[in-house]
């Protein structure tokens, strides 16, 4: 006798399929930004407006994601790594997918209204690049920097959401370019994986073009530059040893991921993108915030 094997609810199966503990990579940083701001604004009348940051963050990475899995369903479902994602299975319906995007939408550009004009007049733009990645495998080698792009809207996105303007706003563009290199280096580590799916079917990766020497020498000289401009944002900001302490455990492991996956052993890839990134991620953020309350 079979026992049926429950499906998960609606809910539950989205949120799956938009791997919604991934936000964890993207939304330390966009609260750096913030709380960089609100110390640097010193009026503490913005701690509500974080709760809205989270919203808009959420919402847009959700958005993000789902278009992201409608638009490569067909080519997921040619890789045998991504061949049970809930789309190809069936698990969840496009138009649930849809639905889901939507919502996460609307989530979106009402939060950002909340916020101030400028992120209401914003947040257009800010959707543009997440929806344009899913298609840049289509055309570029480098879909990995469009990625890159998407998230550095992040930290620029917080800023502006505490001051509403743009003056005084750089910390924010060099944080969110650090942002963006430091993802799009690891999703260059993570499309090494696909290489030869990717080749087969004709979806373009900087992997799949060059080769994975080439593409991890790429990936190790955009987290060089991802330092730097992180060295760069605390000198901006005047962060002191707190910060300092954080990067050299973020500089630890950016190079971890650089010595565990080689050309000749990928086998520690989701070590590398999982551990070794939300381990960056929340270390850095401690640090940053440590140094922001006691110093």
């Amino acid at each position: 006798m079979t026992t049926a094997v429950e499906k998960p609810g609606k809910v539950k199966a989205f949120l799956r399929l938009v791997m919604i503990e991934h936000s964890i990579f993207a939304l330390p940083f966009a609260y750096l930004s913030a709380l960089v701001a609100i110390d640097r604004d010193g009026t503490g009348r913005h701690w509500g407006d974080l709760v809205l940051v989270t919203i808009a963050m959420v919402s847009g990475r959700t958005f993000a994601m789902a278009a992201n899995r409608i638009l490569d369903r067909k080519i997921d479902a040619q890789n045998p790594r991504t061949e049970n994602r809930e789309l190809v299975t069936g698990a969840v319906s496009v138009r649930t997918a849809w639905t889901g995007a939507l919502v996460s939408l609307v989530f979106l550009f009402v939060s950002a209204g909340l916020l101030n004009p400028l992120c209401l007049a914003l947040s257009p733009l800010a959707v543009i690049p997440l929806v344009v990645y899913p298609y840049a495998k289509r055309f570029t080698n480098f879909p990995h920097y469009v990625l890159a792009l998407a998230q550095a809207v992040a930290p620029v996105g917080a800023w502006l959401a505490i001051t509403g303007t743009f003056a005084g706003s750089w910390p924010a563009w060099v944080l969110g370019v650090a942002v963006g290199l430091w993802i799009g280096g690891f999703d260059i580590i993570y499309a090494c994986q696909d290489i030869e799916v990717d080749r087969k079917i004709g979806v373009h990766s900087t992997p799949a073009r060059f080769g994975v020497p080439t593409a991890l020498k790429i990936s190790t000289f955009t987290h060089i530059a991802c330092f730097a401009l992180f060295v760069w944002f605390g000198q901006l900001v005047g962060l002191s040893w707190f910060w300092w302490a954080g990067l050299l455990l973020t500089g630890a492991g950016l190079v971890y991921q650089h010595v565990v996956v080689t050309p000749t052993d990928l086998s520690k890839i989701n070590r590398a993108f999982f551990t070794a990134n939300g381990f960056i991620a929340i270390a850095l953020f401690v640090f940053a915030l440590l140094d922001l309350i006691l110093l």
